[in-house]
């Protein structure tokens, strides 16, 4: 049984001991961050407008500080943004062909109809007028961790109007190849470097406003709680910022994309079909039809590899794509657990 909210990682087994169902990077935790957290002042409540961190944030970004805005988490984020473009009448909200459940469930909480893109076109509105809608896109997309077609349509259409433009920045720090996506004016970002510092445990993300968005800001800011981000998800931020930080972020993304051939060069061994095209540090790979048409089976099998080794991966299903799991990149020593698993199953026939 999947639902928009599923999710990898920690389960009612406990910690997977091969964890291939998020997109952590497997080389964290961040040392750096990891001391940053250490000395957090646990003790006292941090300063509530964050003015600080605000800054040091818009800083890094080479941006004002009033535009930016700090948030529990993506999730959270995503849900109090969902929030606002409802009250400010927008009445559709307009996803990826395939994403991350919290952007559709968070939706249909504030009754914005859902609409996905599908391919690369056409666009939705193409010959009619769209009404004013929240906009969605992801770079590098989850779960295919591939170019997003909205970016492009985005900086074609110029200003976003009446519409809310939101860049989902969660794997940009772990594009193996290093490169940022294109800007398009208008256009929020929300970024959460937990991910990036394979420390997702810890919970803080902000998202940065585009140009002449005050009131937005104002009203986000509004909607939110009291401290929304707690002292150690503040050190984590201000950790992110540092230099010695961001080169460690680099340094792992070399070894991240020398794990990433040697897994999917596994997966192509054991007869999945890789889908092309992931930039990023996770990609999305097909079972054998023949044994894994039905739901059931795939279920099964997913089920035999997390209660009898330990191993964890993320049914794609909840992304509209069945038959598919995606694998974050893990170390070599998880990457013959998942071979040894497998070969052993396909040789025992009480195996699913």
């Amino acid at each position: 049984m999947w639902s928009e909210h599923t999710h990898g990682g920690t389960d009612a087994l406990g910690v997977p001991a091969h964890d291939f169902s998020t997109n952590r990077n497997a080389c964290g935790p961040c040392p750096e961050a990891m001391q940053a957290l250490q000395a957090a002042h646990a003790q006292q409540y941090p300063d509530p407008a964050y003015a600080a961190l605000r800054q040091r944030l818009g800083d890094f970004h080479g941006i004002a500080a009033a535009r930016v805005v700090l948030a529990g988490s993506a999730s959270e984020f995503i849900y109090r943004i969902s929030a606002h473009a409802a009250r400010l009448g927008l009445r559709q909200a307009l996803l990826p062909a395939h994403s991350y459940g919290d952007y559709a469930q968070a939706a249909r909480v504030w009754s914005l109809a859902c609409l996905r893109l599908e391919g690369q076109g056409p666009w939705p509105g193409s010959g009619r007028r769209l009404q004013r809608a929240l906009h969605w896109a992801c770079e590098p997309s989850s779960p295919l961790g591939q170019a997003d077609p909205a970016l492009a349509h985005w900086l074609a259409s110029g200003d976003a109007g009446a519409d809310l433009r939101v860049l989902d920045c969660a794997y940009q720090p772990l594009r193996l190849d290093g490169r940022q996506s294109a800007s398009a004016a208008g256009v929020w970002q929300v970024w959460t470097p937990n991910k990036a510092l394979g420390m997702t445990g810890v919970r803080a993300a902000y998202a940065l406003a585009p140009e002449g968005a005050e009131d937005h800001v104002a009203a986000l800011q509004a909607l939110a709680a009291s401290w929304v981000v707690g002292a150690h998800g503040v050190a984590l931020l201000e950790a992110w910022t540092t230099p010695a930080v961001q080169q460690w972020v680099a340094r792992s993304r070399d070894q991240l994309a020398q794990w990433k051939a040697a897994q999917i060069d596994l997966c192509t061994a054991l007869g999945w079909q890789v889908v092309p095209g992931s930039l990023a540090n996770y990609f999305v790979a097909r079972w054998p039809q023949a044994e894994y048409a039905q739901h059931a089976g795939m279920a099964a099998r997913l089920a035999w590899l997390r209660g009898e080794h330990g191993i964890k991966l993320r049914d794609a299903t909840s992304f509209g794509l069945a038959g598919a799991v995606r694998l974050g990149v893990l170390p070599p020593a998880s990457q013959q657990a998942l071979a040894l698993a497998w070969r052993s199953a396909q040789n025992t026939k009480n195996t699913p």
